[in-house]
């Protein structure tokens, strides 16, 4: 350590009157670690190791059923098949506990038991204000659909202090990447010119400058404006591997050599004409270099494009794919966006597992994977089922235990307090998980930073039974995927009626709240129908109603300049255009309820297959509990696509092999990617 004793004495002093200590006395306390180390305002060296039992929304084996041609006896059936075993892994969360949860959870176990995760390709944000938001076709308009506020407050949590939060929060999950990598495991960190230069110092921390195997720069085309600079065109991919052994196959991924290297005459090295070389050297291809020039953006692949603002083009996955794994092995991305390293991983038969904090992005990528299944399966080749998880129902106990001081304490208070003066019901003291009344209503405030979940609604209807309380209003900005009605309809039955209600983001404008203008807005509403004959049964998707309010139309017409708005107000899209004379026109874009119907799906025996998760007991030891919910599994869907935007709303019949009562899951996936189910009862003989 090179501190003399003015310097330490002067660190005492400092560190006594609570200020910050200047850089170089940082440098000088760790001189004798390291000549060269990498540090940041909030580094810190300890990681998440929380582990969070995973629950399941939905299970997709079968792309669909249909009508099919009834096979003889003697025709072979060339249709795709499901593989068994490894079922693929589709995470809805915050990647940092889901990333902790895999790598010491019992989740790890099996990934080991496949060999491990051989490849981990992850294009994280980096064009600061981009992230999470999204446009939405509607009537021939694009309407914007703003984050929400868990995705709000990941973006300050990534962005908030500037680089050093950035860092800090990619820190973090990259050390756990590190960890849950296989030992010839490598990596691909796809960034931009903003972040390239911190991300290389960040990797060379995590995995050692000698693990660093190469910086590829993805290269592309299209117009551009810039005349003060030259133009940037490409990306940069850092690839680091876990130790010395590596999974690379060049020969995979070789291209046709350029033929631009005619001269007329013959080559020095080999006396034979040019046009021979050529074609010898073509049979074979060349393997390609750190450059990568050859692979066409979105904009000129209009076919894949999914209107997604972060995703990327197969033919770079393909090739980061093919060249680091081999088939059968396990393919990861934890800021999955669009979904397309999991369709590519599923189309060149690699095991897959991707997660994303964003809704939408889950939505998206569920409908690309089962396309890619339906894709694989009438082309007669093997596809593997793969099921949509969540931690959700678990993360806000993990979040609970660090509010372990008064500050904290206040500061959820002040939430609380907040939430009720917008929703204009008086705070109540004296339970534990009810916080005012309104109207005759108790009303709990769910939290600002996960969803409401299950768990949280049987918390509430407990004390509520306890106390005789019969009407409790829930209060939250975003609802668990997979929380149906009929759960809130057997709270009502045994005597708790339960509203469900969304947080306007409106709550933290005061103006708004002293206006009036905050209105929570009811969880939506489907019916569906049953068509029964005798032991056949198809569903008929019947209504659909929403209250999603995003925007305030009154207040946008009253201070939008002249030219057109697409907003969302209770449940309806609408077109607001204004002319240079301050006259206002409406155009509604949403005309009935069919408009909002992005997906829709049909388990025609809920309650069949028990949703059981894996914990570690108080001994350390991996044990099976069934938690009382049921999987979902989805067994016929249909939906919208950008090529084929139509969608049915009969299902196709499906047909039970026995007589008897049956529950039958009906969910729908609305436009702005919320989910909505509903339980109907038959009886088939």
């Amino acid at each position: 350590m090179s501190l003399d004793d003015r310097d330490k004495n002067r660190i005492i002093e400092l560190i006594r009157a609570g200020e910050r200590l200047p850089k170089e006395y940082i440098y000088k306390l760790f001189s004798d670690e390291e000549d060269v180390f990498l540090f940041w305002n909030g580094r810190k060296e300890d990681v998440t190791n929380v582990v969070l039992p995973f629950h399941s929304i939905e299970h997709i084996d079968e792309p669909r059923q249909e009508r099919e041609a009834a096979l003889s006896l003697f025709e072979t059936d060339y249709r795709g098949r499901q593989l068994k075993g490894w079922t693929n892994k589709l995470i809805w969360g915050d990647n940092k506990l889901i990333l902790s949860s895999l790598a010491y959870g019992p989740l790890r176990a099996e990934i080991e038991k496949e060999g491990g995760v051989k490849l981990i390709y992850i294009d994280p944000p980096f064009a600061v204000g981009a992230d999470f938001g999204f446009d939405i076709e509607i009537g021939g308009e694009t309407a914007q659909k703003k984050r929400s506020i868990i995705e709000e407050i990941a973006y300050r949590d990534t962005w908030g202090k500037g680089i050093s939060s950035y860092l800090t929060m990619m820190y973090e999950r990259l050390k756990l990447m590190h960890n849950l990598l296989a030992d010839d495991g490598s990596i691909y960190v796809h960034c931009d010119w903003r972040v390239v230069s911190h991300l290389r110092l960040l990797l060379d921390d995590i995995f050692g400058s000698e693990k660093f195997v190469n910086q590829i720069a993805y290269c592309y085309t299209g117009p551009t404006n810039q005349k003060r600079n030259y133009p940037r065109k490409h990306d940069h991919l850092l690839f680091y591997k876990k130790n010395q052994k590596i999974i690379f196959k060049p020969d995979e991924i070789r291209v046709p050599f350029v033929k631009s290297l005619k001269t007329g005459g013959k080559t020095a090295l080999t006396g034979r004409k040019d046009d021979e070389l050529l074609e010898a050297l073509d049979e074979k291809g060349k393997i390609i270099e750190d450059w990568w020039s050859d692979i066409p953006d979105l904009g000129k692949v209009h076919s894949e494009d999914l209107n997604y603002p972060t995703q990327k083009p197969t033919k770079l996955l393909e090739r980061i794919i093919k060249a680091s794994s081999n088939e059968g092995d396990v393919v990861a991305d934890f800021f999955c966006g669009s979904g397309t390293t999991a369709a590519v991983a599923e189309r060149l038969s690699r095991k897959w597992i991707t997660a994303d904090l964003g809704r939408f992005s889950i939505h998206t990528t569920r409908k690309r994977l089962i396309g890619v299944q339906r894709e694989l399966k009438s082309s007669g080749k093997d596809y593997r089922a793969f099921e949509v998880l969540n931690p959700g129902r678990y993360e806000r106990q993990f979040f609970m235990n660090d509010l372990t001081n008064d500050r904290l304490k206040a500061k959820e208070d002040l939430y609380v307090d907040l939430i009720l003066e917008a929703y204009k019901a008086r705070r109540i003291d004296g339970n534990r998980t009810l916080h005012g009344v309104k109207a005759g209503r108790f009303v709990h405030v769910g939290p600002l930073d996960v969803p409401v979940t299950q768990t949280r609604l049987t918390d509430i209807f407990e004390e509520c039974r306890q106390k005789l309380y019969i009407r409790v209003d829930v209060l939250g900005f975003e609802f668990e995927m997979g929380l149906t009605p009929h759960f809130i309809q057997e709270l009502g039955d045994k005597g708790v009626s339960v509203a469900l209600k969304y947080i306007p983001r409106d709550v933290f404008d005061k103006r708004a709240v002293e206006k009036g203008q905050a209105r929570f807005f009811d969880v939506a509403y489907l019916n569906a129908n049953a068509i029964v004959k005798g032991k056949t049964v198809a569903v008929e998707l019947t209504d659909f109603v929403t209250h999603y309010t995003q925007d305030d139309l009154e207040e946008i017409q009253q201070s939008m300049r002249a030219g057109s708005r697409v907003v969302f107000e209770d449940g309806q899209i609408w077109k607001i255009e204004k002319d240079k004379d301050g006259i206002i026109s409406r155009t509604l874009l949403t005309k009935d309820w069919h408009d909002w119907i992005d997906y829709w799906a049909i388990d025609f025996n809920y309650e069949d297959k028990r949703e059981i998760i894996k914990v570690k007991n108080d001994r350390g030891e991996i044990e099976e509990q069934w938690i009382g919910n049921y999987l979902f599994e989805n067994e016929w869907q249909s939906f919208r696509t950008k090529r084929s935007p139509a969608i049915e709303f009969v299902s196709v019949p499906h047909t039970y092999k026995q007589t008897g009562r049956y529950k039958i899951m009906v969910k729908v996936v609305d436009i702005l990617g919320v989910d909505t189910s509903k339980i109907i009862e038959v009886s088939v003989e």
